[in-house]
Formats: C-alpha cells, structure tokens, sequence
C-alpha cells in the first residue's frame, strides 16, 4: 500500500476512534450505542479493507 493510503487510513481510524469514545463516554455504555460503534465501525472499515488490503486478486 502506497504511504498516502495508509496515512488517509489512519486518520479515518483515528477520527473513528475519536468519534466512538465521545459516544460512549458522552451516552453512556449501553446495547445501542455499542451497536452503532459496532455497525458504524463495519459500514466504514469493511468496504476500505477489501479494497485495499485483501490480496485475493
């Protein structure tokens, strides 16, 4: 992987880790708020996974 994918990446987790905490912390720890970081967490890292990590081509 080129070194500006993986910089995009790792802000994008960054920014997603960031985002999950203040939920959590902010809402309280309860079933929907760990589904959202659960659901929010695969809609945004499951997609950008196959296409750039994966090597079943």
């Amino acid at each position: 992987m080129q070194p500006v994918k993986i910089a995009g990446f790792s802000v994008l987790a960054l920014l997603w880790i960031w985002l999950s905490l203040t939920l959590l912390l902010s809402g309280g720890f309860n079933f929907k708020n760990l589904f959202l970081v659960v659901a929010s967490g695969i809609i945004i890292f499951v997609p950008l996974w196959k296409k750039y990590i994966r090597q079943d081509k």
